[in-house]
């Protein structure tokens, strides 16, 4: 894992020039989180800003039933913490990391003076935003409209990439450890397991190594789009 304090590969900064990169940096904290960890926890009242320099983390919730429910990550190149910076709210959702990571955390007072000196980031930050909100949106309605497998599809195919080289090939490049999958689709792990064993005699799904391929990406989709919603009421599955 790389301990480098550098900001350099994190996207929402390529605006800075490498003095403005430099003067941020010595304005961050570094820290290590192991895999697990937690960064914070919802509820929480810190503002600080943090850039993932490499790992990952996962943003999670829990339903009224206790279940874990995965709304977004952030991998190396990636932020988060930054709604808390500007709203001054509690923190909205728990971070715990899901690979050992090296971790950037930049307070607040500086994240907005950066901003108000920076319109392009601050539209770039906007549009980032948005996508949050949108794909926030496409879980809720995946929750209460997909049953479990439906959920673990619609997940492979929001990660999935097409093959240059065979346009009808998609691929997971590096299939997420089953707990992060399950979490990410809000499913337990067994659900996400027998999700991923029920497609492979068909071969729509391929494991090879670390990578998931997908052979029939609209056979999926219509797998997804036929899926049953959970019994249960929102908050409630498997009560």
């Amino acid at each position: 894992m790389s301990k480098q304090k550098t900001l350099k590969h994190i996207e929402l900064l390529s605006h800075l020039s490498e003095q403005e990169r430099s003067m941020l940096e010595s304005q961050c904290s570094w820290r290590r989180y192991r895999l697990g960890e937690r960064v914070f926890d919802h509820g929480s009242t810190g503002r600080d800003v943090y850039f993932v320099i490499d790992g990952s983390v996962s943003v999670i919730n829990f339903s009224a039933s206790g279940r874990e429910v995965g709304f977004a990550s952030a991998e190396a190149g990636g932020m988060f913490g930054e709604m808390a910076a500007i709203d001054g709210e509690a923190r909205s959702a728990s971070v715990v990391a899901s690979a050992d990571s090296w971790i950037a955390v930049l307070p607040p007072e500086q994240f907005i003076a950066l901003l108000r000196q920076h319109a392009d980031m601050t539209l770039d930050l906007l549009r980032r935003l948005s996508v949050k909100v949108r794909q926030v949106g496409e879980r809720v309605m995946e929750m209460v409209s997909l049953e479990a497998a439906g959920r673990v599809y619609a997940e492979l195919l929001r990660r999935a990439s097409p093959v240059p080289s065979i346009p009808e090939l998609w691929v997971v490049e590096n299939l997420p450890p089953l707990r992060e999958l399950a979490r990410s689709a809000s499913v337990n792990r067994d659900e996400a397991s027998r999700a991923l064993s029920d497609l492979y005699p068909s071969g729509i799904l391929r494991r090879k190594g670390e990578a998931l391929y997908l052979t029939d990406r609209k056979a999926l989709e219509e797998i997804v789009a036929t899926s049953k919603p959970s019994s249960g009421p929102l908050g409630q599955e498997g009560c």
